[in-house]
């Protein structure tokens, strides 16, 4: 851990800006398939279906973020038996909530869609596109486990062919069922259902790829040791609570623009893939800070900690500026791209300043969070992301004066609200790696 450089960092970080690059284009791809071929209502359908999938699926984000952190110190601290010893437990535990949402599906569709308060012009684009993905539901969960195990051993190339894989399956399927057979919110909806089975079958063939064959052919006790099992699903159940705490933050903001109508809602959408982009490949370097302070934190190494925490930060950095000026400079001709209503379009120019500063104002919580998730400090993470929310509330509600102006307002200050809740917590992470 004393010889990490910067050419360490980045050799780790590379493959996972590209994966994470790719993260976003299911959004972007499902968008644009239908920008392209539909209006601003059905455009709006699955922007509502978008956010309603994300809000139910990364609810279980804690199975790759707590994961990535578990790994990096079993890792750091020797590895050996208990590295499959984890990635069975969490794939049994993934794999059981994805097959439990599905069976639930034909109920939280209807249900999320109504508490999403969908305009009845795109409720029905909404609920076709939203069903259709809960088919990959126990895939996606199965792959958001193999996914953080993978990048928690540092196995970042892996993990980027197995994002290549299903993002190349989404982006045939997607143009293929919606633009050749017009099937419509629900041709790109199960498009990417198919295609995250895809990811799920690549991500197993990674891990017998590291682990030999029969990896899987682990002792009942091991898996299910007590002490182990109860440390995955506390670390876990505190980053439940963090990933729904920004989750719900998300789902207001895309009310917020659903309150002032579809033409804004449609708007916002399309901008917020270009912060869904700049944040995905930001978060290559948050990643990294996971399995480095993971490692570090399992070693025992302070200066490990603040030797990776401050490279990483330094690329991030560097990152957010050349982002936001990328989306400054080519955010009109993207937004043509994406849509082609004239009226979603002016919407989405008008808003276009505010989009380009939240790579900026946003990469501190990213790299913070990246900190603190590989130290597995969850109720840290809980915690700042519960004052995050309910201060977002309040500024949302104080600004709504400002139609939408105010809305991106108050979503650029719950990045800064998060990023001094951990700042703050910090110091006494640091001091307490190495006793």
């Amino acid at each position: 851990m004393n010889h990490l450089t910067r050419r360490n960092i980045f050799a780790q970080a590379w493959p996972i800006i590209v994966g994470q690059a790719l993260v976003p284009l299911v959004g972007v791809v499902d968008a644009t398939v239908i920008g392209r071929t539909g209006d601003a209502a059905m455009l709006a359908g699955v922007a509502l279906g978008v956010t309603t999938v994300n809000l139910i699926f990364w609810t279980f984000g804690f199975l790759r973020m707590g994961v990535t952190g578990l790994t990096a110190q079993a890792l750091g601290a020797g590895g050996g038996e208990e590295l499959r010893a984890l990635l069975m437990r969490a794939l049994l535990l993934g794999l059981g909530l994805g097959a439990i949402l599905l069976l639930l599906s034909p109920a939280i569709v209807p249900l999320a869609l109504l508490l999403m308060h969908v305009p009845a012009n795109a409720a029905a684009a909404a609920h076709d596109f939203t069903a259709a993905r809960f088919l990959g539901a126990p895939a996606a969960l199965g792959f958001y486990v193999l996914n953080g195990w993978l990048l928690g051993l540092g196995r970042t190339r892996l993990a980027l062919a197995c994002q290549v894989a299903f993002n190349g399956i989404n982006i045939v399927l997607d143009v293929l069922f919606v633009a050749v057979f017009g099937l419509g919110p629900w041709g790109a909806g199960i498009g990417t259902s198919i295609a995250e089975w895809v990811a799920l079958a690549s991500g197993l063939w990674a891990a017998r790829h590291v682990l030999g064959a029969g990896w899987w052919r682990i002792g009942r006790a091991t898996t299910f040791a007590p002490g182990a099992f109860r440390r995955l699903l506390s670390v876990n159940a505190d980053i439940m609570i963090r990933t729904v705490a920004l989750l719900l933050l998300f789902t207001c903001f895309a009310r917020a623009g659903a309150r002032l109508g579809a033409v804004p809602l449609a708007a916002n959408h399309v901008l917020m893939q270009f912060v869904s982009i700049s944040a995905f490949v930001l978060d290559g370097f948050a990643f990294t800070a996971e399995a480095r302070v993971g490692a570090a934190i399992g070693a025992g190494s302070r200066e490990g900690l603040l030797r990776a925490a401050r490279l990483t930060g330094e690329f991030s950095l560097a990152g957010g500026v050349l982002f936001a000026a990328a989306i400054a400079a080519s955010g009109p001709w993207l937004i043509t791209l994406v849509t082609r209503d004239p009226a979603v379009q002016a919407q989405a120019v008008a808003m276009l300043p505010f989009c380009a500063l939240v790579p900026v104002l946003g990469m501190p919580s990213w790299l913070l969070d990246g900190i603190f998730i590989g130290a597995t400090r969850g109720r840290t993470l809980r915690n700042a992301a519960i004052v995050s929310l309910a201060l977002y509330l309040v500024t949302d509600a104080l600004l709504r004066g400002l139609s939408d102006a105010g809305v991106w307002i108050a979503l650029l200050a719950s990045y800064l609200y998060r990023a001094a809740a951990l700042g703050l917590a910090l110091p006494r992470l640091v001091k307490q790696v190495g006793r």
